[in-house]
């Protein structure tokens, strides 16, 4: 990569945040879009927010936020008329839930975290079953000291 050269680059990010209430909580779902990759978070906020909450979690927690693996996603472009863009909106607040690429990549992330639990299990149980052994096998050697 030359440092001087003058070609525009296009590096597209972009973020969304969809609050909804899925009974009996209410709950966000970050979307972020980078390079036509979907990433996907969702957060449970309990009662409903207010305005300046869902800012003040925002600024506090993103960073700490675990998203999930990345989607392949096509993204349409849209012209920049604001009258587009204000339907968009109201279309936007009419729908209730998720769309079906974020719903993918948090049942991608529900799965990855399904297999690490499973593996962590797994090898408390195998420490557990090693612990017990070693105590019996402890107890032997103290039977037979004395002969």
């Amino acid at each position: 990569m030359n440092i001087f050269d003058n070609s525009p680059r296009s590096i597209d990010n972009k973020g969304k945040l969809t609050v909804f209430f899925e009974d009996p909580f209410w709950v966000g779902v970050f979307e972020s879009v980078s390079d036509g990759e979907l990433s996907v978070c969702k957060v449970t906020f309990g009662a409903e927010p207010k305005d300046y909450e869902v800012q003040d979690f925002i600024i506090r927690h993103f960073y700490g936020l675990k998203f999930s693996p990345t989607v392949k996603v096509e993204l349409k472009q849209t012209a920049d008329n604001p009258k587009r863009r204000q339907r968009n909106a109201g279309k936007q607040m009419q729908n209730a839930g998720i769309g079906t690429k974020s719903q993918q990549a948090l049942q991608m992330q529900r799965e990855e975290m399904k297999t690490e639990r499973r593996q962590i299990s797994k090898e408390m149980r195998e420490a557990e079953k090693q612990k017990q052994f070693d105590l019996k096998q402890q107890k032997k050697k103290e039977k037979h000291r004395g002969h």
